[in-house]
């Protein structure tokens, strides 16, 4: 029995012999060949459909965190990083401050702050387009349509939208009363979302007057944000919020003899420096010899003398009033205040260019051969209490570019959410002086291109049809989350909506009736936007869709 045994092992070791024998054999005349490392170990790699479908459940995911704020029933977010608190029902601040780490949902991220930088507003609606899309999409990538197929027809869908959009705008001459009436109805329609929205009233006039007030040179709406300040200051009501034709800036550090300046003039002659007016050692490690203690005191008097020389060329030009941008220090200014002048140090550079525009001045680099011709004047200046803080006002400016926005309010959050809706709405009114041209809102224009798509898609052959369908419902998240928002029922409502577009021929500009839960006509109304905020939404979030369906590694 042993010796069969034996006899069974060594033929079983023979043919397992043979076998690694002949796999050996056969790698090497290349049947298999060892895998091929191209990437770093550990890096994770993911491809295919599986991949294309993971990345649009991470963008809805996303859209999900910002769906609840969309409308004037929209809700805040209070987003918190461990030093400040955030609270905001603003897209683009929201989408920033979540920091998102997910690489293809980052592309929301981008759309939504170029939306913010190009529009100002349309911000969450312009993220849960590209979503709505991408959502619209993802039965059609499971079953095997190839994405260069869905891009196209997506691509084609949002051309024709945005050229609908172009035609449906109604175009208004901003020089007449109904074009005054076009920019106060795209400025209120802009904060009836944010947290200002009962003060309407107050802030739409105010914001229409900072921007038309820039529209009188050729680019001036250009430098919007350099042009039109915005200062917050803590404490009080909202409603003491006011607009300074002008300039207005925090006073700076000052030093003693401040006290004894003159803080109010009538036509004033303003200089503005880059220079520092301070007595300052020597910067560089300097060594003179000398041989007399009085030539020790000629250079103390020299260094003086320095000094001296550029305060008398500030006094000896006729100015009334310094500013610079660099530090004057205490012997300056109670130089300056023994000789009835104001002055200013270390003031911001964006309010010093302001102060340069509104005035006329030229800022100096040196106190050399200053001449009239470099100074500025305005009507009257002043120094006046606004809250706990003192601010240096320039009104009556000849050139009546810059404006300033004092905003209070009483707490800090409230004032930086205050801050991001008045430049909402500063940048829908700069659109709309620029476009001339606005479209209803609350959801009716959306209806009013997803009909005339779905049209469009009847005379389209194969699976492109069903995309342009596709696309044409996604349209309809918008006025769909208004009515979830305002807690309506949103299938009512949009049946409503389809019905009123499709059957009727007054029903183009139809949207949701937020007061009442029903549909009106949104512009008689006066629920008005910009064009180009909508054409801007529907271009961004397509391009957005088909970026995230070409990944699919």
């Amino acid at each position: 029995t042993i010796s069969r045994i034996r006899q069974q092992t060594a033929r079983a070791v023979f043919i397992s012999s043979s076998v690694e024998t002949t796999k050996a054999n056969r790698m090497n005349a290349g049947g298999m060949r060892p895998g091929i490392i191209l990437l770093r170990e550990g890096t994770d790699t993911s491809q295919g459909k599986a991949q294309l479908i993971s990345n649009i459940n991470a963008c809805q995911v996303v859209s999900d965190a910002v769906r609840t704020t969309l409308g004037p029933r929209g809700m805040d977010k209070l987003v918190a990083d461990g030093r400040k608190v955030t609270i905001s029902n603003d897209g683009a601040t929201i989408m920033r401050l979540l920091e998102i780490e997910h690489p293809a949902a980052k592309t929301l991220v981008d759309i939504s702050m170029s939306q913010d930088a190009e529009v100002g507003d349309g911000t969450t609606s312009v993220v849960l387009l590209a979503v709505e899309v991408l959502k619209q999409m993802k039965p059609f990538v499971e079953e095997g349509v190839h994405p260069q197929i869905l891009i196209r027809h997506i691509r084609k869908a949002s051309s024709l939208a945005v050229q609908k959009v172009r035609e449906l705008a109604v175009s208004f001459d901003i020089n007449t009363p109904e074009g005054e009436e076009m920019l106060l109805k795209t400025a209120s329609t802009a904060l009836n979302s944010k947290l200002i929205a009962s003060h309407q009233d107050l802030f739409a006039p105010m914001i229409v007057d900072a921007v038309k007030s820039l529209s009188q040179e050729v680019d001036g709406l250009d430098d919007l944000r350099g042009m039109i300040a915005i200062k917050k200051i803590p404490g009080g009501d909202v409603r003491q919020s006011f607009l300074v034709k002008g300039v207005a800036f925090k006073k700076t550090f000052s030093y003693a003899g401040f006290e004894q300046m003159t803080k109010n003039f009538t036509n004033p002659k303003v200089l503005l420096l880059n220079v520092e007016l301070e007595l300052k050692n020597e910067k560089e490690n300097a060594e003179v010899r000398i041989e007399d203690p009085e030539q020790y005191q000629s250079i103390v008097d020299a260094e003086w003398q320095v000094i001296y020389d550029k305060l008398d060329a500030c006094v000896n030009c006729g100015a009334n009033i310094v500013l610079s941008k660099l530090p004057i220090g205490d012997l300056a200014t109670q130089y300056f205040a023994d000789r009835g002048l104001f002055c200013a140090g270390r003031v911001e550079d964006g309010d010093l260019k302001r102060v340069a525009k509104a005035t006329g001045a030229t800022i100096q680099t040196s106190t050399n051969g200053i001449f009239e011709g470099v100074l500025g004047t305005c009507a009257n200046f002043e120094e006046k209490q606004v809250g706990d803080e003192r601010f240096n006002l320039f009104t009556g400016c000849p050139n009546s570019l810059t404006t300033t926005m004092i905003l209070r309010g009483g707490s800090e959050q409230f004032i930086a959410e205050s801050e991001r809706s008045v430049h909402d709405s500063l940048m829908v009114v700069k659109r709309s002086l620029k476009s001339q041209a606005v479209v209803a809102g609350g959801g009716a224009i959306e209806m009013e291109v997803a009909k005339y798509l779905k049209e469009h898609a009847l005379a389209i052959e194969g699976k492109g049809q069903l995309v342009v369908n596709a696309f044409a419902k996604a349209l309809e998240i918008v006025p769909r989350q208004l009515c979830d928002n305002a807690g309506f029922d949103s299938n009512d409502i949009l049946s409503s909506l389809r019905r009123k577009h499709t059957q009727d021929e007054d029903g183009t500009w139809y949207g949701v009736d937020i007061e009442n839960g029903d549909i009106m006509d949104t512009f008689v109304a006066g629920v008005w936007e910009p064009s180009d905020n909508k054409s801007n939404s529907l271009a961004s979030a397509s391009e957005a869709a088909c970026v995230i369906l070409s990944i699919d590694e």
